[in-house]
């Protein structure tokens, strides 16, 4: 009869899964991995949405791991002051058109800043607060595609290096691939930098898949990162084919 792993056995497969992982490799997390009674805390950094997620959820199917703690940021795109992340956040949800019945609201100093108060808040709210780069939303919203809408946004933001997306939905509602679908579809029309008429996105189980024709590596990139941007979504396979005569 084979003996329960030891913590340091579970962290070496871990890192071992990692490093046989093409997307992760020499991108792995450089920070601390503890492991305690099946629960692995990860601090650290990685370059992009992508490793972090993938790195999680290979993390999660090491045998032993029954919960992590997750506390892996991404690297941003310009490092800024938490004051400046959080004024550009605020200023993309007051702009965004769907949000214009939601009330919003941003934690200053440990105050609450109203930005927005629609009486009595019939439409929903959403609060956010920003700490070392990390953006979190609070709140109610009437939907799935707000709190998904929300979280992209703040993803979009340069200094953000994570988004916690606790938006709740009132009334519930049950997800299903064709609202992430939908989601992931909403996220590439609203990219300035990305054609979404060239982009061919399909779900199932929570994996997106992402075809057609873009005339740059990096917009093909950036329709990637916009897929796992996307609340939900657990995988994503680029399929887009690069061709410079795709453009326009």
């Amino acid at each position: 009869m084979s003996s329960a792993p030891t913590p340091q056995d579970v962290l070496n497969a871990v890192r071992r899964t990692w490093r046989s992982a093409p997307r992760i490799g020499p991108k792995a997390p450089h920070g601390n991995m503890e492991f305690d009674a099946g629960t692995l805390t990860l601090e650290g950094e990685m370059p992009d949405i992508a490793a972090k997620k993938l790195a999680l959820e290979l993390a999660a199917a090491v045998p032993g791991v029954t919960g992590i703690v997750d506390r892996l940021h991404v690297a941003p795109a310009e490092r800024l002051e938490d004051g400046e992340i959080r004024d550009l956040v605020s200023r993309a949800l007051e702009q965004e058109p769907a949000f214009a019945e939601l009330a919003l609201s941003e934690i200053v100093k440990g105050g609450e800043k109203i930005l927005r108060d629609p009486a009595e808040r019939k439409r929903g709210w959403i609060r956010l607060s920003v700490a070392e780069g990390v953006v979190t939303l609070d709140g109610e919203v009437p939907g799935l595609e707000f709190k998904r809408l929300a979280g992209v946004l703040a993803w979009w933001v340069p200094g953000s290096r994570d988004v916690v997306n606790g938006l709740g939905i009132t009334p519930e509602e049950a997800d299903n691939d064709a609202e992430i679908t939908g989601a992931v579809r909403m996220a590439l029309e609203k990219d300035p930098f990305v054609n979404a008429g060239q982009i061919i996105v399909g779900t199932v189980d929570a994996v997106v898949t992402l075809a057609g024709l873009v005339p740059s590596e990096s917009e093909r990139e950036m329709a990637e990162c916009d897929a796992w941007y996307v609340f939900g979504v657990d995988r994503v396979h680029n399929k887009i084919e690069v061709a410079p005569f795709a453009a326009g």
